[in-house]
């Protein structure tokens, strides 16, 4: 039976690959950007999915490897001389911990605008963004089979612990559904809620069962296990009796979504993932497919085109094509909004309507999931043609609205509106702040409630949505 056993800083110039292929210099590069993002792999990555004659430029080497470019070389110098100075793991650490707050470690205001509050008591572990979606980050499902360079999650691996979305309290979350009753859908998110064991997991999906929460009608499960360590529901121990859990949930009227990660095509390719779909898809849960888009890896329309069709063809749903979110090392992944929706327009003539669900390419922004619908020109101007797929208020969804065109735009807040306009139709609820402009700070969030939303000024609140 293949046992998982992870791969870190500690010992990966143990691994044959690394120690007979990689340079001394590659893998001190390894080393100093390791000490900043969160490295780890694991042996199915490593043997199964990384063409090792090729790894400079193999997609899943940089998708879990750290790249010396993945730093700003300031950064990548602050903690090479660190480390070459013999810093201790104290000294390390308070370096780390800097450079970590450069990046922008929790982007489109998720600490202050996404927590809400149930009877005057901070929900940690909680996000509530959008109206009909919460998200749950259990404690224990805080890390991952193996981390994504690009991870814009990557505050809750490093230690950072004021950083970091986590609670174990379920009670707190059935309260807050029930408090909320035009919540439909519950997100676990990490890190990767499947590298619990089962037993865990499982209480926390029977709890919500057993509280019989009529507004509950899906539960959502993000993860990267299918592409990470798929023998989680094959051949691990407790595998079978985590499918049982998706069964009893089907069988209590809710639907399991697993909500799966990736990234490339060659992800697809070995014979264990796809005995993993099976057996999931025969619990009646649906397998939803999603990514960003990210240079360097994915970033042309025949590795999307051949993704989703493999995906369509083992019985998934293609779901989303995102952009690499503004934190971390986007500047290593990021491609234009122009360039990103062209790969999309071209990988999705290349597919039939089956694979079509697919939508893209979005932001997840602040004020809501951004789609880039395409570049036209309207009364003679090149502008970016956009929608709200997603918004703090349900309100501005599907509402195409116009920016100016700029092609070296990778992100909501390099676009400032066309046709003259001081700002986009819904800064007035809650504003972007645009790159290399000097708009004042928003003081106030915009948050779900049982009736709608509000907008909360200082210690005043008035209600946007009846």
């Amino acid at each position: 039976m293949y046992q998982y056993k992870a791969i870190t800083l500690r010992n990966f110039r143990d691994i044959p690959q690394i120690a007979t292929t990689l340079s001394d210099e590659e893998k001190y590069n390894i080393e100093v950007v390791g000490n900043v993002l969160p490295f780890k792999v694991n042996h199915y990555v490593v043997n199964e999915l990384i063409d090792w004659e090729n790894y400079q430029h193999d997609p899943i080497y940089i998708l879990t490897f750290p790249q010396k470019e993945m730093l700003q070389p300031d950064q990548f110098q602050e903690m090479s001389n660190a480390i070459i100075g013999n810093a201790s793991r104290a000294e390390l650490k308070l370096i780390a911990n800097k450079i970590r707050l450069e990046l922008n470690p929790h982007p489109a205001g998720q600490m202050e605008y996404n927590v809400p509050d149930l009877h005057d008591v901070k929900l940690k572990g909680i996000q509530h963004k959008y109206r009909e979606t919460m998200l749950f980050f259990p404690s224990q499902g805080q890390t991952c089979h193996a981390y994504c360079t690009f991870c814009f999650r990557w505050p809750q691996f490093v230690g950072m612990n004021d950083l970091k979305f986590a609670m174990k309290d379920i009670e707190l979350v059935i309260k807050y559904l029930k408090a909320n009753p035009k919540i439909t859908d519950v997100l676990f998110t990490g890190g990767d809620p499947l590298i619990m064991r089962t037993k865990i997991l499982g209480k926390y999906i029977e709890a919500l069962l057993e509280a019989n929460i009529p507004n509950l009608k899906t539960i959502r499960l993000g993860s990267k296990a299918l592409s990470y360590h798929p023998h989680r529901f094959v051949t691990d121990e407790d595998a079978d009796d985590l499918l049982r859990v998706f069964e009893k949930a089907k069988k209590a009227g809710v639907h399991i979504a697993f909500m799966a990660h990736f990234n490339h095509p060659n992800e697809l390719k070995t014979k264990i993932v796809k005995q993993a779909i099976d057996r999931i898809l025969n619990t009646g849960t649906v397998i939803r497919t999603q990514s960003p888009i990210m240079r360097n890896i994915n970033d042309n329309a025949d590795s999307w085109a051949s993704m989703w069709q493999q995906q369509v063809e083992l019985g998934c749903i293609p779901y989303y094509m995102f952009l690499a979110r503004d934190t971390s090392a986007q500047h290593y992944f990021a491609v234009t909004l122009e360039k990103a929706w062209k790969i999309f327009r071209e990988a999705y003539q290349q597919v039939s309507g089956i694979a079509r669900t697919v939508r893209g390419p979005s932001m997840s922004a602040g004020p809501g999931k951004v789609q880039i619908i395409g570049i036209s020109k309207v009364a003679g101007k090149k502008v970016f043609v956009l929608q709200f797929i997603q918004g703090r208020n349900p309100d501005w969804v599907c509402r195409p609205f116009f920016a100016e065109y700029n092609p070296k735009a990778i992100w909501l807040d390099d676009l400032d509106p066309a046709f003259g306009k001081s700002e986009f139709f819904f800064e007035e609820e809650f504003p972007i702040i645009r790159k290399e402009k000097s708009l004042p700070s928003m003081n106030f969030s915009i948050f779900p409630t049982t009736n709608g939303y509000k907008k909360e000024v200082r210690n005043s609140s008035v209600s946007l949505i009846e």
